[in-house]
């Protein structure tokens, strides 16, 4: 069989694959988190949230709310050389990005069933 045949029915076969995979996974919310600031992020935002009063006490004084720890689990950055991630029940992350012109960092307890935002600190941009 000739090269040119080999290519038409390959590509043939790989078009008509992904065609059928787009349709397959079009209706669900189906996503793909590969890398490990993606798989944290992605755990935490699952789990129930709790907050610790002086992160919602931080968070009021800069005229924040709770919508800004989602948008920040949405878009933020995980500083893995300042978590720790070796403890045994609870490993503790820490998250920043810029939330709304201000620097919002965050401290997260992420156990088995619960994430809980410890500290919070903001500085402006």
């Amino acid at each position: 069989m000739k090269l040119a045949y080999r290519l038409v029915y390959f590509s043939g076969g790989f078009i008509i694959g992904i065609a059928l995979l787009f349709f397959i996974l079009s209706g669900k919310k189906t996503s793909c988190a590969y890398g490990p600031e993606s798989r944290t992020l992605k755990n935490i935002k699952l789990k129930q949230r709790a907050f610790s009063e002086e992160s919602l006490n931080v968070l009021r004084e800069n005229q924040m709310d709770t919508a800004a720890v989602s948008a920040l689990l949405e878009d933020g950055d995980v500083l893995f050389s300042e978590s720790n991630t070796k403890l045994d029940s609870c490993n503790i992350y820490v998250i920043e990005g810029i939330i709304s012109e201000k620097k919002l960092k965050i401290t997260v307890e992420n156990c088995e069933k619960t994430a809980t935002i410890m500290k919070a600190k903001v500085n402006k941009e």
